[in-house]
């Protein structure tokens, strides 16, 4: 911005969150020579009564704010001492970890599979069981073996594995 020019806000809380900066930023647009209006709260700081009324509307401002956050504090502390906790409700019982829990070790069930079973996501499993990769089974990859002639497999094993008693000719 260049000076002689001015800023226009629809509203003193859209343009800062606090007091300071707010007066921190209104300070520098003075000293660029530029000037600085707020629509909502009809003040133009161009002039020394409206400068008057930016400081004390920016005052009042954060004060409502600081009441907002306190007000809300407050009522969230009164609902914890209720017993009410907020947020999402939890979809997981006692009685789905423990079915999780007893169809774990099982390998032919993928955590994804034992999730959709019971109705919850994977993630979920994994947030409320912490000993879940524990009690998994480790499965060993089982590589498989090309055998036949000109594999180069000897034609000693060659019969062993077709389970034959004759020599196997090349």
């Amino acid at each position: 911005m260049q000076p002689g020019d001015t800023l226009v806000v629809p509203s003193l809380d859209r343009l800062s969150r606090s007091l300071q900066d707010l007066i921190t930023m209104a300070g520098d647009l003075r000293k660029r020579e530029v000037g600085f209006t707020s629509l909502h709260e009809n003040l133009d700081t161009t002039t020394p009564g409206g400068r008057l009324v930016f400081h004390v509307f920016a005052a009042l401002a954060e004060f409502i704010r600081e009441l907002i956050i306190s007000g809300t504090r407050e009522g969230l502390a009164a609902a914890r001492e209720r017993g009410r906790i907020g947020g999402r409700p939890t979809v997981v019982t006692p009685d789905i970890i423990r079915a999780a829990r007893d169809m774990l070790p099982n390998p032919e069930l993928s955590i994804t599979s034992i999730a959709k079973l019971l109705g919850v996501s994977p993630g979920t499993l994994y947030n409320h069981i912490p000993d879940l990769r524990e009690l998994r089974p480790v499965i060993r990859p089982v590589r498989a073996r090309i055998t036949g002639p000109g594999s180069g497999t000897p034609p000693e094993l060659m019969q062993r594995l077709q389970g034959q008693d004759h020599p196997v000719s090349s």
